[in-house]
């Protein structure tokens, strides 16, 4: 293992979860990270182009794709593969994990259920980063409820009219695609919803609004008046499209704990070095029995959230189904990394909340995690439902 990997990264890759390709895997990935992430972070659409452009240069975008045919690594995403990259993304640069994690999610249901004609347009684009795609789920009044939707899309000739809006959306105002969910109306609820693929140039499709928020990165709102599209457009059958967004989020919401892991990994150790380099006293903070009870939670705060998502990913990639556990990550690793990244930031002190520092500025990023692909309180009820499911169904919980 590179010497060049923190010493708990290099111990988690000796667990039973990954095989001696994600071993090599990793170092490699670490390396090329180094020298290639020292990018700033003020101007977001320009930075997130530009990470792009580098993840497509670098061959890592591959991994994010399905199908060797369209430039994909292979025939199924590895999903240990994306959670080492977001981890490792993540403990070098925000954004960086942002811009792969969308190229990812936007091109997923495609990647998933699209036809032979799509994957050839979209999928060989998304990997070499000459098209940044978007997944557009969340309205204004449809956030975690997602049968509440009212953007609609409706049957005409040979083709779609969609009106409504989408808010939230990451990637938006710079992506060349969205996967955009609306309501079909085959049936009520969840059931009576469809995927399409819109093209930004579309007429009829418009931003209508750009989102700043604390952490900044690329997010829009979205509007839709007119806007036809060919049947062509459309992903998987109509009415599908709720099973098809929440199949793509299975995919891609461990790795958002991976993500968090990465966030809490990188304050640690900046924590770590703050102990042993801040005098105090007649010695330094390291030397103080309640720093160090700090420290021992941090530690063991984060190998617990690594030994929840590389499970919940190794079971996936055994094709066993990993609802529950994919929540049981994605819950505890995102609340722990906002305690790990709070006490990395107390122990800095004052140096800890001055703009752009290393510390302040992962506090912001890292908020949203507990929040986007689920929130926490959404993850604690599919635990809990699974966990009934499973004992009137007679089973152990």
């Amino acid at each position: 293992m590179s010497a060049a990997l923190p010493q708990a990264v290099s111990e988690q890759m000796e667990w039973p979860f990954f095989d001696d390709f994600h071993r090599k895997f990793l170092p490699e990935l670490d390396q090329w990270a180094q020298q290639h992430l020292q990018l700033g972070h003020d101007d977001a659409d320009a930075i997130c182009r530009e990470l792009v452009r580098r993840l497509a240069d670098g061959g890592w975008l591959r991994y994010v794709v399905a199908g060797t045919e369209y430039g994909g690594a292979s025939e199924q995403i590895d999903t240990r593969i994306l959670c080492l990259l977001r981890e490792t993304l993540a403990r070098y640069h925000g954004l960086a994990d942002f811009a792969l994690a969308m190229q990812g999610l936007g091109s997923g249901a495609i990647s998933l259920f699209g036809t032979e004609a799509q994957k050839a347009r979209y999928l060989p684009r998304v990997v070499n980063g000459t098209a940044i795609a978007a997944f557009a789920l969340s309205e204004p009044d449809a956030g975690s409820d997602v049968a509440a939707m009212q953007c609609s899309a409706t049957a005409d000739g040979d083709g779609y009219v969609l009106n409504g809006e989408k808010t939230w959306i990451s990637n938006g105002g710079i992506a060349d695609f969205y996967v955009v969910f609306a309501r079909t109306g085959e049936a009520p609820g969840a059931r009576g919803i469809s995927a399409f693929i819109v093209d930004a140039d579309t007429p009829g499709f418009e931003i209508a609004e750009r989102i700043d928020v604390m952490a900044p990165h690329p997010l829009a709102r979205l509007r839709f008046h007119q806007c036809r599209i060919p049947a062509s457009q459309r992903i998987g059958a109509a009415g599908q499209g709720f099973k098809l967004a929440m199949a793509t989020l299975d995919v891609f919401r461990t790795s958002v704990a991976a993500a968090a892991l990465g966030f809490a990994r990188a304050a640690l150790d900046a924590a770590t070095q703050r102990m042993l380099s801040r005098k105090m006293f007649q010695g330094y903070l390291a030397d103080f029995q309640l720093a160090q009870a700090q420290l021992a939670d941090m530690v063991t705060a984060a190998d617990s959230s690594a030994l929840l998502i590389y499970r919940a990913a190794w079971r996936r990639d055994q094709g066993i189904p990993v609802t529950k556990e994919a929540a049981m990550a994605k819950w505890r690793a995102t609340e722990e990394a906002q305690k790990i990244i709070d006490t990395a930031l107390q122990l800095h002190g004052g140096a800890g909340v001055v703009s752009g520092a290393l510390t302040e500025r992962l506090y912001r990023e890292i908020r949203a995690l507990r929040i986007y692909e689920g929130a926490s309180e959404v993850q604690q009820i599919i635990i809990a439902r699974e966990t009934l499911k499973n004992a009137r169904q007679g089973g152990n919980v």
